[in-house]
């Protein structure tokens, strides 16, 4: 399934809006990755875990919302947004939405 942050696919023909699709996932951090990152924050660096955990909650987020599209009839979703929130007490959890539109397009 084809899925782009643009409005349109160059070459093809919306043919069917479907409508609005949407993942979502809320993962926490375990105390040693913020230990270890703190550790980063002192000597400079990447957080090699942050990241990690970061692009994990996207994928999940993603692959949920073309899921759903999917369960539409969709073959692509359209103009993806994709946004990152700390919830949780001490902002202890990242939460990742993505949403889109679903469409057919052309073969």
């Amino acid at each position: 399934m084809l899925v782009t942050t643009t409005n349109t696919v160059e070459g093809k023909k919306v043919v069917k809006y479907i409508g609005l699709v949407t993942g979502e996932t809320i993962i926490g951090a375990n105390l040693f990755k913020d230990i270890f990152a703190g550790i980063r924050d002192i000597v400079g660096g990447r957080s090699g875990s942050y990241e990690q955990v970061l692009r994990e909650a996207k994928n999940t987020a993603v692959s949920e919302m073309q899921q759903y599209a999917a369960a539409m009839g969709a073959n692509a979703v359209i103009g993806v947004d994709l946004d990152y929130e700390t919830v949780g007490s001490g902002g202890s959890m990242l939460m990742v939405t993505a949403s889109g539109t679903a469409v057919v397009l052309e073969d």
